[in-house]
């Protein structure tokens, strides 16, 4: 199930007490929990239908509550199903030389390293192309050497200025490389940090791509205290920032359903 149809479907399953819990995205892969979200599901409906005194609109926004602050993992398939591998950095350290971060390239960092580990367990196992952003890409280079590699750069200009690509600057990035392939765009297999790989993978198929987390690799999960990005340099702060992301992409979307012409 594509989780642009998960709201949809948990709204369903909460209107429809017999199907909750069968029907979210991936439920097949989190059997073990689907009782627990079969109860967590209905307790989130009667506490905000009670705070709201209003229903209706509570069995419309808790769908929404659960997948972006319950529901952290994206769904996956067969490393045998992918066509091409999509590495998204995480954090990264200050210029080592000082400068102005500005124009000076930060310093990949740890997290970045672990995440070009994993993209090389994920090619140990199938060869195929990688396009990775350029933190990951620069220990891709460096110590695996590793060939028909992809660098996603940070856009500079004129002047020297370094703009850092965001999320869905990088999955635009490689859609538009992917478009000049005679093949076709493929099937992308994301590779990203545990907290952030879902968005990775929802920022990837909002850009049009088929995209899912290779089946059977985990993600790196190890926080860097000392990331460039104060963001991520703890989980609690950084699942508020991932949620806020995620909410304002919702956003989006359900106004544009709501009121496509404006």
């Amino acid at each position: 199930m594509q989780r642009r149809n998960f709201a949809a479907a948990l709204t369903a399953a909460i209107a429809a007490p017999a199907l909750v819990g069968a029907t979210p995205s991936q439920a097949q892969e989190r059997t073990a929990a689907s009782g627990d979200d079969t109860a967590l599901l209905h307790s989130m409906l009667a506490s905000l239908s009670k705070e709201l005194d209003d229903k209706d609109t509570a069995r419309a926004v808790v769908p929404h509550l659960y997948d972006v602050g319950f529901d952290w993992h994206p769904e996956t398939t067969p490393l045998a199903d992918i066509d091409f591998i999509v590495a998204y950095g995480f954090g990264n350290r200050a210029p080592a030389g000082g400068g102005d971060p500005a124009k000076v390239l930060y310093e990949p960092g740890p997290v970045n390293e672990e995440l070009a580990d994993t993209v090389a367990r994920i090619r140990a196992v199938r060869n195929i192309p990688v396009y990775a952003q350029w933190e990951i890409a620069r220990f891709l280079e460096s110590k695996y050497h590793m060939t028909h590699v992809t660098s996603i750069e940070p856009v500079i200009a004129a002047d020297g200025t370094i703009t850092y690509l965001s999320t869905d600057g990088v999955a635009a990035q490689v859609l538009a490389a992917r478009k000049q392939l005679p093949g076709g765009i493929g099937t992308a297999g994301v590779v990203g940090f545990r907290d952030h790989i879902k968005r990775c993978v929802q920022t990837t198929r909002d850009r049009g791509m088929k995209a899912y987390a290779p089946r059977g690799f985990d993600m790196p999960h190890t926080y860097d205290a000392e990331s460039g990005q104060a963001w991520t340099r703890r989980r609690d702060l950084y699942l508020v920032h991932d949620m806020f992301a995620q909410w304002g992409v919702l956003r989006q979307k359900l106004i544009a359903q709501a009121y496509p012409n404006g």
